[in-house]
């Protein structure tokens, strides 16, 4: 029988994922609006009604999956549609766009953080309503950066790929973009094979290292 408190790990990770995956694309598409492209208005995505975003595999199964073996909690919402020739200036405003989305959940770990560092202040150490709050504000801040973190890995079609790219010429150019057909095997390779075949886990030891020590640092626990 699950705990409480690992129930409540488990679906407040899953909640607190989904709340920061859909902040994270409509970030992308509110930048996209402010630099000329109306598509994700037009769309309706401008909203942070989860029933405009959800993605049934990646928004539900995927972060329920992964918070129930006790791995890194990862979801995604359905991409927020826009067009890049709509922008002002595309070669320079796809970067903006790509970057709206880890720059807003950097935001939200700040503001869990600070929420976080308040709320300990007045904490008694008892396990009470505020431990569950605490509990709650952790895994904001953890998932928030985990999101920025993953998403910034330069395999398309994460956002750092779309970072990269307008750094690129020519042939290279097109050879990375060709590499997304290859991406979704590579991330399941990296996430589920060489953890459990292999016992190596270069994706964890990244997140460890970006997000686990900044999440420490800014919540200072």
């Amino acid at each position: 029988m699950l705990s409480n408190q690992r129930i409540f790990m488990i679906v407040g990770s899953v909640a607190l994922v989904m709340l920061s995956a859909i902040v994270h694309e409509v970030a992308h598409g509110w930048v996209a609006y402010k630099l000329g492209d109306p598509t994700a208005k037009q769309a309706g995505r401008l909203t942070l009604n989860p029933l405009a975003h959800l993605d049934p595999v990646g928004s539900v199964l995927l972060p329920l999956l992964m918070a129930w073996i006790g791995g890194p909690v990862f979801a995604f919402a359905k991409p927020v549609p826009y067009n890049p020739y709509n922008l002002r200036n595309p070669r320079r405003d796809e970067v903006l766009v790509a970057l709206a989305g880890p720059a807003s959940n950097l935001l939200q770990a700040l503001v869990g953080s600070l929420a976080f560092r308040l709320a300990f202040a007045s904490w008694s150490g008892a396990a009470d309503a505020l431990y569950w709050v605490l509990m709650a504000l952790q895994i904001y801040v953890y998932v928030n950066l985990t999101l920025m973190f993953f998403n910034l890995i330069p395999l398309p079609p994460l956002d750092g790929s779309k970072i990269v790219m307008p750094l690129l010429h020519g042939s290279a150019r097109q050879s990375y973009y060709k590499i997304q057909q290859y991406s979704m095997p590579i991330l399941l390779v990296v996430l589920y094979v060489l953890p459990s075949v292999l016992g190596f886990d270069p994706l964890g030891m990244y997140l460890d290292a970006t997000a686990g020590n900044l999440a420490t640092l800014m919540m200072g626990a």
